[in-house]
């Protein structure tokens, strides 16, 4: 199971409904975020498609408690995105029209229903109510690309969560109440629709606190440390790697500014200070300037040991020229 439904399944698993107030706000979230309404032989249905099995009993204990009703679910055979499952579950109008009316997700015009894009705000007002109505945006529009690394094996994707909708307005109005709570999002146009994202690790974090995902917090954070850790290994082993070829490169130069010199002049010509520094390279090609010192016979600082290759090189250079 993705990171993503499993935030979902427990923000289900530790989400109590206390009031109908409460109740009307989780539903409001639920439905803008993912309802539409369409016509079945005749008859008007409420409908909202989510990839989440669990969602059903939670929304008839939700009716049961609270509307005295229960809802009967439709499952689309062979309804498969990128290898997820999707349930429908419909809701009859003229059954549930008060619920879906006090829930603000719907309105009557010259006796017609239509779908609302802005949120009531009268249902907002508390806290537990801003965050109940979070939570069912969250179940309903919300998808991630966050995989989490399996042992040694990195996952290679960055932190995205975003939310989708056909409205403008209500991604709009989403992230004013978001932004109560310090979440941050921004808008963009995808194809026909729009999407409210977030990138960065640290407000996921906090949004998913805020809906009561702890577990997810938990595995989000052990997540960013693995992340980072690996990522510090791997500048660290970028950062030996590339000594080591200017180690390389170094001392095939210094080598071979020697070999000149002895096929030309012969290293005897040299003074007694160059030539053992000669002799000690060509006896150690592969080691470092610090290996070097502790080899060499003579007190010599780091800084005198390059300045001697320096002088090597530049001989064979004239040589050369």
């Amino acid at each position: 199971m993705s990171f993503s439904r499993n935030s979902k399944v427990e923000i289900l698993s530790t989400t109590t409904i206390d009031d109908d107030t409460t109740a009307l706000a989780f539903l409001s979230g639920l439905f803008h975020s993912c309802g539409q309404i369409e016509k079945k032989n005749g008859t008007l249905f409420f409908k909202i498609v989510s990839d989440v099995p669990q969602l059903f009993d939670f929304l008839n204990g939700i009716l049961k408690n609270f509307f005295g009703e229960e809802i009967s679910p439709e499952v689309a055979e062979n309804y498969n995105i990128n290898k997820n499952t999707y349930y429908e579950i419909s809701f009859e109008i003229e059954r549930f029209k008060n619920m879906l009316l006090d829930a603000g997700v719907v309105d009557l015009e010259d006796g017609q229903l239509h779908l609302k894009f802005d949120l009531d705000q009268n249902l907002l007002l508390e806290d537990a109510s801003r965050r109940a109505f979070l939570r069912g945006v969250y179940i309903g529009a919300s998808t991630s690309s966050i995989k989490l690394s399996e042992g040694a094996q990195s996952c290679g994707s960055g932190y995205h969560l975003e939310f989708s909708s056909q409205s403008h307005q209500f991604l709009t109005e989403l992230s004013h109440v978001l932004a109560e709570y310090n979440i941050i999002g921004k808008i963009f146009e995808r194809k026909n629709s729009y999407v409210l994202y977030i990138k960065d690790a640290q407000t996921i974090q906090d949004l998913l606190a805020l809906l009561g995902a702890n577990n997810a917090v938990l595995e989000l954070s052990n997540e960013m440390v693995t992340r980072e850790l690996r990522n510090k290994v791997n500048r660290q082993v970028n950062c030996i790697n590339a000594n080591i070829n200017k180690t390389v490169e170094a001392s095939l130069r210094q080598t071979n500014a020697i070999n000149t010199i002895e096929h030309t002049i012969g290293l005897e010509s040299l003074p007694e200070d160059l030539q053992e520094v000669a002799v000690l390279r060509l006896a150690n090609p592969e080691e470092s300037l610090d290996e070097l010192l502790k080899l060499s016979t003579i007190q010599l600082t780091r800084s005198g040991l390059a300045h001697r290759f320096r002088k090597l090189i530049k001989i064979a250079e004239n040589l050369e020229n």
